[in-house]
């Protein structure tokens, strides 16, 4: 059996080649170095994109709720929900009339939001009429307009977004706080506890914990928390 030689029985020249097949080149760690940067690029950039999607797609459920909501008001000189001559003027089943005190302020009403605009054609969906309470952040979808996360979207007479009652549009949660504060810089002032689009106060359905995940309370004023993420925080638009 022929043994294998030992490197100190090779020539000069056979040992220099031998040395040099044990390793990398420096152009050829480069161009690995090179490929691993446009992998994590490509990565990065393709996260980015699905941000800016969901991002535009809550965007489009807030606006697109504001038009609706405000559209309703100035064909029928009422709010979605609170509007009592609903069974009679828009005249479809599955109606119920609200009581015309210009808020949304109790169970039926917060349920009847979604219906109302849905037969009167200011948006699509089937919602059940069922009973919403007045801080749900957890509305089921059958009753309330998908947030597109899973949860429903809750309009309700309440004071979860700033100080003192409002007709609100509580976004519902399961949403990523990156995702709030992109929007936030969208459509308000970007911060989480001022102007019209707050980080909601806690409710049915989101507990403190949640909250405070959502929340980067070291700088003044406080920011959303973008370092470390949480993927179940909750909004609230004022002034409806």
């Amino acid at each position: 059996m022929t043994s294998r030689p030992n490197i100190k029985e090779l020539s000069k020249s056979q040992r220099g080649l031998t040395l040099s097949q044990s390793g990398f080149t420096l152009v050829e760690i480069a161009i690995v170095l090179v490929i691993i940067g446009l992998l994590l690029g490509g990565v990065l950039k393709g996260q980015e994109l699905i941000t800016s999607a969901k991002v535009r797609a809550l965007n489009d459920k807030v606006s697109g709720t504001t038009a609706a909501w405000f559209a309703f008001q100035d064909r029928f000189r009422a709010k979605p929900g609170d509007y009592g001559n609903a069974t009679s003027t828009i005249a479809a089943a599955g109606l119920e009339n609200g009581d015309n005190d210009g808020t949304i302020d109790t169970d039926a009403e917060r349920g009847d939001v979604w219906t109302h605009l849905a037969l009167a054609g200011m948006i699509s969906g089937n919602f059940d009429s069922g009973t919403v309470g007045n801080d749900a952040y957890n509305c089921a979808t059958t009753s309330c307009l998908d947030n597109g996360f899973g949860a429903g979207m809750n309009i309700s007479f309440n004071a979860l977004g700033g100080t003192g009652n409002s007709n609100e549009l509580l976004t519902g949660y399961l949403i990523s706080s990156t995702i709030l504060a992109e929007l936030d810089r969208k459509i308000d002032d970007g911060l989480p506890t001022t102007g019209d689009m707050r980080l909601g106060l806690v409710g049915t359905g989101w507990l403190t914990a949640d909250r405070d995940a959502c929340l980067n309370a070291t700088p003044t004023p406080s920011e959303y928390q973008t370092l470390t993420p949480s993927e179940n925080c909750a909004a609230v638009v004022r002034n409806f």
